[in-house]
């Protein structure tokens, strides 16, 4: 089932923290679920509201909350929120509803202001034990720009359209945002040369996709269909698939990506809900005249009205010399989520429909989001035409790929008519050198 709008989402609703009220991710209409451990504590379920973070483990002692409130809360005292996610749509709605209440209400604030945290005194985790990571490859026109580099006369595969491509990744080198990024060893060979060689990746990437957390998942055998793949999709978050392109090159055929992609994955920290994604649902954006419908075990009245979602996503660089000048970042891309050619729903039926088990905390990525204009490229692979055209940056400095020092950082933010944005808060990765041989 589809989330849908209720006072949770009331534009005019705000909250007695003050920060929240205007603030660019997280006002009271958002209320999006970490793992978080403040100075000198151990790690433990939160909501965030403006620069504060509600300590559900606290909360659920307090008193405050009863019924399926209590048990979301007490699901969430632990340090991580796998068993949170598997309860369901249920519980989690009526803890967002309880704290929304609570927040909102300034009769509760002398009880309730006991249970915050500054966030700026708070360190974030990753809200869930990953047991398995896979990345899609959604993004056509992102799909079609590499295919454009690697094959010319063949950009886009004929089994595309058909089937949501996807590998299995490393849930083991998945990150929280700010995790230093330490440049990846590898098997590289260019055309001039007769052998490959060993040495850190030279041509290293980003690519902007969504992370999609898994809820309560589905027993081994038992294919998730279309219309119930909503009631697994516990939330998003921002995803960084850090790819090493000289590698990537080298190694992919013909089993795909290895080492190119698994030596660190970056999410932000803050899964927001579906029930806070409710009121950017759109439709999916109609397929290009001539492409193929969707096998019927993809294809979903409901999920073709309201599986795509409202989201601005933006990418900004900023190098070490321009952090040592006072330059800020500088936007690379900015482009909608809508870019996307399938929807997550079609994600969670297409990858149960031969009875793959998914189970509560499992992560998937959506793959490279890039529009079809140079503005809103997802990747540098994209954005420097594969390093024939670098960018030029303030300092006078050119990239055509990612240097030491140079800091990336991905942000989105959901926007509708009459509604309050929200967003995902920050993912974050610097370039450090690379260690060792």
């Amino acid at each position: 089932m589809i989330p849908v709008l209720d006072e949770t989402h009331d534009p005019a609703r705000t909250a007695w923290v003050e920060s929240s009220n205007g603030h660019p991710d997280f006002p009271i209409q958002n209320l999006p679920l970490g793992i978080f451990s403040p100075s000198g504590g151990a790690p433990r379920g939160g909501a965030a509201i403006g620069d504060r973070i509600v300590d559900l483990a606290a909360l659920a002692a307090s008193g405050l909350v009863e019924g399926d409130a209590l048990a979301a809360a007490e699901a969430a005292s632990r340090d991580t929120l796998n068993t949170l996610l598997g309860l369901g749509a249920g519980p989690r709605r009526a803890l967002r509803q309880r704290l929304s209440g609570l927040l909102s209400d300034p009769a509760q604030r002398d009880r309730v202001t006991p249970l915050l945290h500054a966030a700026a005194d708070c360190a974030m985790h990753l809200p869930a034990r990953i047991g398995d990571y896979t990345d899609f490859y959604v993004g056509i026109h992102h799909a079609t720009n590499v295919g454009k580099l690697l094959r010319p006369d063949n950009p886009l595969l004929p089994n595309y359209k058909y089937v949501p491509i996807g590998y299995h990744g490393r849930a083991s080198t998945i990150r929280a945002s700010d995790t230093p990024v330490i440049r990846p060893h590898g098997q590289t060979k260019t055309p001039s040369e007769a052998e490959p060689r060993l040495g850190p990746s030279r041509r290293l990437d980003y690519e902007l996709e969504l992370g999609v957390w898994v809820g309560p998942g589905n027993a081994l055998g038992s294919p998730i269909p279309i219309g119930e793949a909503a009631d697994h999709i516990a939330g998003l978050s921002l995803l960084n698939d850090w790819s090493a392109r000289d590698l990537q090159t080298w190694e992919y055929q013909p089993l795909g990506p290895f080492l190119a992609k698994n030596f660190l994955t970056t999410v932000s920290p803050w899964i927001v809900t579906a029930e806070a994604l409710a009121p950017f649902r759109l439709a999916q954006p109609p397929r290009p005249a001539g492409d193929p419908a969707p096998l019927p075990y993809l294809l979903d009245d409901k999920d073709q009205a309201q599986g795509a979602l409202a989201i601005d996503l933006e990418v900004r660089l900023q190098t070490a010399r321009m952090r040592t000048e006072g330059h800020d970042a500088v936007r690379l891309s900015r482009g909608p989520a809508t870019n996307m050619y399938w929807t997550i729903g079609q994600l969670v039926a297409h990858h149960s429909v031969n009875g793959c088990e998914l189970n509560p905390g499992d992560l998937f990525g959506t793959g490279t989001i890039s529009g079809p204009e140079r503005e809103s490229f997802g990747s540098l692979i994209e954005l420097s035409r594969g390093g024939a055209e670098p960018i030029d940056l303030p300092t006078g400095e050119r990239r055509t790929f990612l240097e030491d020092g140079d800091t990336l950082t991905l942000s989105g933010h959901m926007r509708a008519e009459g509604r309050v944005s929200i967003g995902f808060g920050p993912c974050t990765g610097t370039i450090q050198a690379a260690r060792g041989s």
